[in-house]
């Protein structure tokens, strides 16, 4: 079965959205407690600066307070994901669980570029 969105996101809910954080809002939140340590932060930061130098941001998720969450698209994503897996490895590294889900069914879209799509929660 092909499947048109994917989200990395962890058990733990979001306090914005109350829906499971998503993969740069774990790390983000292991850097803030203190749980990385400064090497793999840095890490991190890199990749978080490669995704805002090519990713658009959506415009609803700038302000932070709307329930709005993002999947990456399947089809045009594949650069993405070689550069999403170092986070992904660092997750592993702190034992953070998180999920890997794919669908074809994500909700009322309210914004849509090549690579992503973000989702009004009800």
């Amino acid at each position: 079965m092909k499947f048109n969105y994917m989200r990395i996101q962890g058990r733990e809910l979001s306090y914005v959205t109350q829906y499971p954080k998503g993969i740069f809002g774990m790390c983000w939140r292991m850097i803030y407690d203190g749980v990385m340590n400064e090497e793999d932060a840095e890490i991190f930061r890199e990749i978080d600066r490669w995704f805002v130098e090519n990713l658009p941001e959506p415009p609803m998720c700038r302000t932070g307070n709307q329930r709005v969450i993002t999947f990456f698209k399947t089809a045009t994503t594949e650069e993405m994901l070689k550069h999403i897996e170092p986070a992904m490895a660092l997750l592993d590294k702190y034992s953070h669980p998180y999920d890997v889900v794919y669908t074809n069914f994500v909700g009322n879209i309210v914004y849509e570029d090549e690579f992503q799509v973000a989702v009004q929660l009800d």
